[in-house]
């Protein structure tokens, strides 16, 4: 046995939370050991604002007994027990876990390799195989509080045994905490499961399959703005529209590398009738016949993972020449990736989604300034939306790793030029090793919300690899045949995660420009229905997504109705104001704006919508 010793060395206020946060979870495990001697302990490692314990318990637990615990773990807090560390040999380590009856410990000992240091901690009675690291004391640890129960398979193995998953959050102070489950709770208002459900923006149905959204008419219109809005600026910077179909044959997958890297990940391949035939036939097993689409054997098709392999045969379609490139695909183009049912989670984690995606061909002289041009894009698009407190991640390849292909050369390169493109931005950036695509680097944009939140949107990824791969060329100067660099960009992501991410960000309350309903107009008596009417076409006909609520009911009821569906303009017309010729206009958030003339109250929406402008039509006074 090593000495044993107090204190693990800090080298930052961040590592000091991690922790601490790793040291409560220790507290976590001692209080339910106390309270069900008999729990088996799995892995209790550190997660964003806190932790979680996977346990093996003898009863069940509920949420009922977090105060029990919780009162238990403030107690193990003040008597502020010292984390005591120390390393022992594998054999004498694997027989105290046996002795502690932990048998998860246990395995998690034979998994380790010959060479690891095997350690332990302890606080007070309490003993656990860790190789940490932890705060000084149990005193040191802030405000805590333990959130919810899940369950979870062991080492995250379906074929394992499930475990029963604790979830908690830690911060240093009270206040801190506090300001997290307000932040919390504000995120639970805001859930585009719920507010899209309200609004009626999308629908996912059992019958057509979990993780693949339907679009209403409501959420088809938001999409439609975000495409039209991107086209736009595509346009504006000399991108052609290409469509590509949803499947293709497995071996183009194979030669992209998309296929055996993220097979995983992928629907099954599909197979041909008469191979199946022919194969049912000879008695061919599932498992024979996945070897043998493996082996190109049987031809087979896939269901489309990516949009890259199709624009690159669109390219290749062609011969090119040094004076064609840069040349700019761009395609919302729908591809469907196999994600568990318990990482599904609405428009956000999908299984099929539509990319705003575009690959750009061009020469290694032409990288910085085309990875300018979609730097810009990205930012007009956040601009635009108001999302302006972003980001920058930039993922490079491990040296460690094999799952990166290409040249190294090739790499240093595409990586600088991803790392001078970041500093440009002017805005916070990080280097993370590890994070690259199996084929480059990549420059991803992580987006704060208004209530703080972080989400991974847009991404730039710069690729020596695949133009390799399909053998990609075109004429040089010199007349001989060179290799393109190409180069990945989806600003938004998906339309799906995106839209669901501007759901909880606008809380359904989107900027007039993108709501699905632009105006509503309220008719105060039936005898005000068909000037109404009339109005309504008007709006229709210069662009304006409108209706009339010609119901019989009051127009308190009405404009309450509107207002929980987060429209825009509300419009109560009455005797005076179709004697006028006026519009009494009433506001999402600000209220009663007052009287104006149809003309005026239309140049002042149509300006505000063409413009896509985030803040409404100021208030007048009585026209």
């Amino acid at each position: 046995m090593s000495q044993p010793s107090s204190v693990d060395e800090l080298s930052s206020p961040s590592d000091f939370i991690s922790r601490m946060r790793h040291t409560t979870a220790h507290v976590l495990a001692q209080a339910i050991r106390e309270r069900m001697p008999e729990a088996q302990m799995g892995i209790g490692p550190v997660i964003d604002n806190g932790f979680f314990y996977d346990f093996q318990l003898p009863e069940q637990l509920s949420e009922d007994d977090f105060p029990a615990i919780e009162a238990r773990m403030r107690q193990i807090v003040k008597a502020d027990l010292p984390m005591v560390r120390w390393s022992e040999p594998r054999e004498e380590a694997r027989k105290r876990c046996e002795e502690l009856s932990q048998t998860f410990k246990v395995r998690l000992i034979d998994d380790l390799p010959d060479e690891a240091e095997i350690s332990f901690y302890q606080q007070g009675d309490f003993v656990d195989l860790c190789k940490g690291p932890h705060i000084e004391s149990t005193g040191k640890i802030g405000a805590f509080k333990l959130m919810s129960i899940a369950g979870a398979y062991w080492r995250g193995k379906a074929e394992n045994e499930q475990l029963t998953r604790v979830y908690g959050v830690a911060f240093e102070t009270q206040d801190e905490l506090d300001n997290y489950l307000i932040k919390l709770e504000e995120a639970k208002r805001r859930d585009h499961r719920v507010v899209g459900k309200h609004l009626k923006l999308f629908h996912i149905d059992d019958a057509v399959g979990q993780g693949l959204v339907l679009w209403t008419p409501a959420g088809g219109a938001i999409r439609t703005e975000l495409q039209n809005f991107i086209s736009n600026e595509l346009r504006k910077q000399g991108y052609d529209q290409v469509y590509t179909p949803h499947i293709g044959r497995l071996e183009l997958y194979k030669t992209s590398g998309h296929f055996p890297y993220y097979a995983e990940s992928q629907y099954p391949p599909l197979v041909q009738r008469e191979f199946l035939a022919a194969l049912a036939s000879d008695g061919c097993t599932c498992g024979e016949l996945s070897n043998k689409l493996s082996d190109g054997d049987v031809e087979g098709y896939l269901l489309k993972p990516m949009n890259c392999p199709h624009h690159i045969k669109i390219f290749a379609s062609q011969r090119h020449s040094y004076r064609d490139l840069p040349i700019r695909l761009a395609e919302f183009g729908t591809v469907y990736r196999w994600e568990q049912s318990g990482e599904l989670n609405g428009m956000t984690r999908v299984r099929g989604f539509t990319q705003d995606d575009a690959h750009l061909f061009c020469t290694e002289e032409q990288v910085p300034g085309e990875i300018q041009g979609c730097l810009q894009l990205v930012k007009t698009i956040f601009g635009t939306l108001g999302m302006t407190d972003f980001r920058v991640r930039v993922g490079l390849r491990d040296p460690d790793s094999s799952k990166y292909v290409g040249d190294p050369a090739n790499w240093d390169k595409a990586e600088a030029a991803c790392r001078e493109a970041a500093m440009t931005l002017g805005v916070p950036f990080s280097e993370e090793p590890g994070e690259a695509a199996f084929y480059g680097p990549k420059i991803d944009f992580v987006v704060q919300d208004v209530i703080g939140r972080e989400w991974q949107l847009g991404t730039v990824q710069v690729d020596y690899n695949l133009p390799v791969r399909f053998d990609l060329t075109y004429t040089g100067a010199d007349s001989m045949p060179h290799r393109p660099v190409m180069i990945h960009r989806a600003p938004f992501g998906s339309m799906e995660r995106f839209v669901g991410v501007l759901i909880e960000h606008f809380a359904g309350s989107f900027p007039t420009w993108l709501a699905p309903e632009q105006v509503r107009i309220l008719p105060i008596a039936d005898r005000h229905a068909e000037w109404c009417e009339a109005l309504k076409t008007r709006l229709v006909e210069a662009g304006i997504r409108a209706t009339v609520d010609s119901r019989s009911e009051k127009t308190g009821k009405k404009v309450a109705e509107g207002q929980v569906a987060r429209i825009p303009y509300l419009l109560v017309i009455g005797d005076r104001d179709i004697a006028a010729g006026n519009v009494s206009v009433r506001h999402r958030e600000l209220g009663d704006l007052g009287g104006r003339s149809v003309d005026q109250f239309m140049d002042d929406l149509l300006h505000e919508v063409r413009e896509r402008l985030l803040a409404p039509i100021p208030p007048v006074k009585e026209v």
